[in-house]
């Protein structure tokens, strides 16, 4: 069950993002090949060196801007939705695994921590302005959520089952952050290159987006998380209380814990 609704979620998540990829290359190949509306009617142009030399123009590649537009959908349609559905799949994992009865709710309280960590780096790219101290808050959060995730699984292995199903989703969910984080440095070289001292950042202050994003996009995505992510972990933490009222680990994770540290 838990593999078909892995499989789903991922199918749903690719299949979405494709397709706005594909209709943001066709609206730029549109653009590029009529950017006045339409050919008919028009005078004649100088062409440029590369028409000149032969070289269509389907042949020359996408503009600096074009590249930069499809980089962006591919980020907010194709690998934000499959984190989303990487979390998901995550807590499916911990259910089946009857996370209340092993590892209880100290390993919940890290998978929380843990959406936090992403929370803050994720809010900042949705309605801040890109620089070098925005960038530097993304890269410290993804490295603290990784050191997060070794000590989750470090804890989760002393009391329970982590299947190669759940470590398999582990690694969608430690890698696509540093998808995000790369994508994003990309589309803002310059800010990346200022972050590492190559170059000066003159706007190293926190403030709002110049171009924000669609209102809609974000309504549904904070939407999305809120529904997705921290409904299902707080889902998870009432089981634990119910299961063990007032106890931070079962008793029997309790009990491997601390042989685990006398052996230590």
């Amino acid at each position: 069950m838990k593999q078909f609704l892995l499989t789903s979620a991922s199918f749903v998540a690719i299949t979405v993002g494709a397709t706005l990829l594909l209709r943001s290359v066709s609206g730029a190949s549109a653009a590029r090949q009529s950017p006045s509306g339409g050919t008919a009617g028009r005078r004649a142009v100088v062409r440029p060196p590369e028409a000149a030399s032969g070289i269509a123009p389907a042949q020359r590649g996408m503009s600096d801007e074009e590249v930069r537009t499809v980089t962006r959908n591919f980020l907010l349609y194709f690998v934000i939705p499959l984190w989303l559905a990487s979390g998901v799949a995550d807590w499916l994992c911990h259910r089946t695994t009857d996370i209340q009865h092993t590892t209880g709710a100290k390993e919940t309280m890290i998978h929380l921590l843990m959406l936090v960590e992403m929370g803050v780096p994720t809010l900042a790219g949705l309605f801040l302005e890109i620089n070098s101290p925005v960038l530097a808050l993304m890269v410290a959060s993804f490295l603290l959520h990784e050191a997060t995730a070794l000590w989750d699984v470090s804890y989760a292995v002393t009391a329970r089952e982590v299947t190669p199903i759940e470590q398999h989703v582990h690694s969608f969910l430690e890698m696509l952050p540093l998808m995000a984080v790369s994508f994003i440095a990309v589309m803002h070289w310059p800010k990346a290159l200022a972050l590492v001292g190559l170059r000066e950042d003159e706007d190293r202050g926190f403030r709002l987006k110049r171009d924000p994003l669609p209102t809609g996009y974000i309504a549904t995505l904070i939407g999305l998380i809120g529904l997705l992510e921290v409904l299902p972990y707080l889902e998870e933490m009432y089981r634990d209380w119910r299961a063990h009222p007032g106890r931070l680990m079962p008793p029997k994770a309790e009990q491997r814990q601390e042989a685990i540290e006398a052996a230590g």
